[in-house]
């Protein structure tokens, strides 16, 4: 099931679990193994990250097919527009629909190990809510987009961090997904805006 459409169907909070592609074989025995304990949880849905600079691009297309098929978990391969072009990003999205990848959490991401600050790729794109749109107009997935409750580290202010929230929503994100905070107030104020 898609993600958009179970959390649709839910009455009550869901838990998911991330991952981190393994760069090893005994990471791949470990997450093997994680999967199979952390799967009597019965959490909603796992997502599998995109490694820096979109690293483990191959991998996380690859993990979540197999989670999917192996553990009988919906899962959702982050994308990220980190040192891809337009045309990169597409050939991605066509490789995760061909094997059968359903969710999408669409990122614009951060910036490359040694590079303070974010600069698009020639040929790319700038912000996630591009990518979001790419995902709507040309693609059938559920579309996830990221929400910061304790705003976003390069954010000029809240409101602009809740501009940009509205446009990943605006252009098509079904759902958001946070990272972890500490201070429940924030996540309630962002939701209750």
């Amino acid at each position: 099931m898609r993600i958009d459409e179970l959390l649709a169907k839910s009455d009550e909070p869901v838990f998911s679990f991330e991952f981190f592609p393994p760069k090893t074989d005994k990471g791949e025995e470990n997450l093997a193994q994680a999967l199979q304990d952390l799967v009597r949880l019965d959490p909603a849905f796992v997502s599998v990250t995109y490694g820096a600079g979109g690293s483990t691009r191959e991998k996380t297309v690859d993990i979540v097919s197999q989670i999917n098929a192996k553990f009988g978990l919906e899962a959702m391969a982050h994308l990220t527009c980190v040192n891809a072009t337009e045309a990169e990003l597409r050939q991605t999205l066509e490789q995760m629909r061909d094997a059968g990848v359903e969710n999408v959490l669409a990122l614009r991401g951060d910036p490359p190990k040694g590079q303070e600050r974010w600069t698009k790729t020639e040929g790319g794109l700038e912000y996630s809510y591009e990518l979001v749109e790419i995902l709507r107009d040309d693609y059938d997935f559920a579309i996830g987009g990221a929400a910061f409750p304790e705003t976003h580290i390069h954010a000029t202010s809240p409101e602009d961090d809740l501009r940009f929230l509205k446009a990943k929503v605006d252009a098509g994100a079904k759902f958001l997904i946070t990272q972890m905070f500490f201070d429940n107030r924030y996540y309630f104020d962002l939701v209750y805006l």
